[in-house]
């Protein structure tokens, strides 16, 4: 008996002996790799992307939804991308992939073609007074049109799955939409493995304007010309003013401030934000500041 006993215990302890020494290992096994970032110890691709687009601020007043404050404005350059209400909870995303744009379809938008409604809200609206009838119509969806302005809402960078969402809400002072609507959608674009962990964000944005490209016109959006007053209200031609002097030469030094760079040569096409190094883009000139003042001009 005794013997036995001593076995049994010689056992256990060779079977403690051995799962302490796999346990290292299966932990290095079963440990999930992090992602790698964009660039190292640079700002990752999201930050680089938010550096390039301004994210439309909404907020609501007595008349429903609003913009708080403006965003980049783009115009959309692919059909397909589903439009729904803004107080839907999540738009039906878009696919872009090797340069084809798949439109939303399966439960999501089966199901708002459906109604809209589910849960509660679908049983309230067969009860008596249950439904509020100046409620917006959930169910009201409808596809952008080429050239139509958006505003981009949010920007989620999934390096793991290589997929970026953009989500977008119209911008109807753009389009001119009377009364405004604010419908949003979302565009996922795929990219090929390990493509986001290059960090190329030039690449990235030139795909991404393959859909929503940057409208630089969207200054003077909203604007309607004025019908001409008749002959006998005109008023008479001012006189040709004298001509203007030469203008004088821009002058960009090291050392200016971004305020005075930018006061000489108007608003960049593009900027890049890499901390306390900062590059504006100019149609023939490229501007680098290192904490707020110009280090180098080519």
């Amino acid at each position: 008996m005794g013997r036995k006993l001593n076995s049994m215990i010689a056992a256990i302890a060779l079977l403690g002996v051995a799962f302490i020494a796999c346990a290292p290992a299966f932990a290095q096994d079963t440990q999930t790799p992090a992602p790698a970032p964009a660039a190292a110890g640079g700002p990752t691709v999201l930050e680089q992307l938010q550096a390039q687009y301004k994210m439309v601020k909404m907020g609501t007043d007595s008349n429903g939804p609003t913009v708080l404050e403006e965003g980049t404005v783009l115009a959309i350059q692919k059909g397909g991308i589903l439009g729904v209400p803004s107080s839907s909870p999540k738009p039906c995303p878009a696919k872009y992939e090797n340069s084809t744009l798949k439109p939303p379809s399966g439960w999501c938008v089966q199901g708002r073609k459906q109604g809209g409604l589910h849960g509660f809200g679908a049983i309230a609206s067969h009860i008596p007074g249950g439904g509020n009838a100046s409620s917006p119509d959930t169910s009201s969806t409808r596809f952008f049109n080429k050239g139509e302005k958006v505003y981009p809402a949010s920007l989620n960078v999934d390096v793991k799955d290589e997929k970026i969402a953009f989500d977008v809400v119209a911008c109807d002072t753009c389009n001119q939409t009377n009364p405004p609507t604010y419908y949003k959608a979302e565009v996922d674009f795929q990219f090929a493995p390990g493509f986001l962990e290059k960090g190329d964000v030039g690449k990235i944005e030139d795909t991404i304007g393959e859909v929503f490209q940057v409208d630089n016109s969207s200054q003077d959006a909203g604007q309607q010309a004025q019908p001409a007053a008749p002959a006998d209200q005109q008023q008479p031609a001012a006189a040709p003013a004298a001509p203007a002097a030469p203008a004088q030469p821009v002058n960009i030094q090291i050392g200016q401030t971004i305020d005075q760079v930018v006061a000489a040569l108007g608003q960049p096409d593009k900027t890049v934000n890499l901390g306390a190094k900062q590059i504006y883009v100019y149609k023939d000139l490229k501007v680098t500041f290192i904490n707020g003042k110009v280090s180098d001009v080519q």
